[in-house]
């Protein structure tokens, strides 16, 4: 990708970062993230694979009036059905195309999140209220009705999660002694799904030791996050260890302009007063 198509990128990212939660193009700005992560992939032909999952969606639910009616059981069905060739990678879990949603739309495999977007991206073209859940350990999409909610698992094909199966899972996760408690089903706003998505890429090229690259990816996480504070945070850090000494005064003292107080807030205090003194 040119610099230029990179621009363009992070312009997109500029201007979703300054818009309400709500009115996020969640399937368009994961669209965006990919082209960045891996500029030698058509993104333009992802965007009409997105196009076409949407019309697909409408006419899918233009044939089941139930679901129309607001049986979420029928729209599950209906999701389910229109992203029926969409499975959860379980050979090549932590594969960085999995979270690369034009890598995920080629592959037609990918990790919860990113298959939950394209769930919230279907359901979002055909009108039905959903939303992302951050469950321990497992991205959940919830379908939204008049009378309460519809758990989905995206990652096993949208498997319909009772309670006992959400039991068995945070289990799964948190060990025999874990029990469902409030709050584990709490919505997800699409900003804080898409920096989930982002956040297995910045990880994985963490653990590659590309450091560089995991910089790359945190800044433009703050792109269409800039109030985060934490993520500010983890750019100076980054940026110290580079030994980019002035990035790192920077974004440490954004950090404490946005959490002032805390513990965290104290020890980013000393890192700044320490960067100050390598500077004399």
């Amino acid at each position: 990708m040119s610099e230029t198509h990179l621009a363009e990128a992070r312009a997109a990212l500029d201007a979703a970062g300054i818009l309400p939660d709500d009115e996020i193009d969640i399937a368009g700005v994961a669209l965006q993230f990919a082209r960045i992560d891996a500029p030698e992939l058509d993104w333009r032909s992802a965007a009409m694979d997105l196009s076409v999952l949407a019309r697909e969606a409408v006419q899918a639910a233009a044939a089941a009036p139930e679901a129309d009616a607001g049986d979420l059981e029928a729209r599950r069905g209906v999701l389910a059905q229109v992203l029926r060739d969409f499975a959860g990678d379980t050979e090549h879990y932590d594969d960085l195309a999995n979270a690369n949603l034009i890598r995920v739309l080629e592959r037609r495999r990918g990790l919860p999140v990113a298959l939950g977007i394209l769930w919230l991206h279907a359901a979002e073209a055909v009108g039905w209220p959903a939303h992302g859940v951050d469950f321990p350990g497992h991205f959940l999409v919830a379908l939204e009705g008049p009378r309460g909610q519809l758990m989905v698992d995206v990652f096993a094909g949208g498997a319909a999660m009772t309670a006992p199966d959400l039991r068995a899972l945070i289990k799964r996760f948190e060990g025999e002694a874990a029990e469902l408690r409030p709050g584990l089903l709490a919505p997800m706003g699409r900003r804080a799904v898409l920096l989930r998505l982002q956040n297995n890429i910045k990880l994985r090229r963490q653990q590659a030791d590309d450091l560089e690259g995991a910089l790359t990816c945190a800044e433009d996480m703050l792109r269409l996050a800039p109030e985060q504070a934490l993520l500010w945070r983890e750019v100076g850090l980054m940026n110290q260890r580079l030994e980019r000494i002035g990035a790192a005064l920077a974004a440490l003292e954004r950090f404490l302009e946005l959490q002032p107080d805390g513990a965290v807030a104290s020890r980013v205090r000393a890192a700044i007063t320490e960067l100050r003194q390598r500077l004399n």
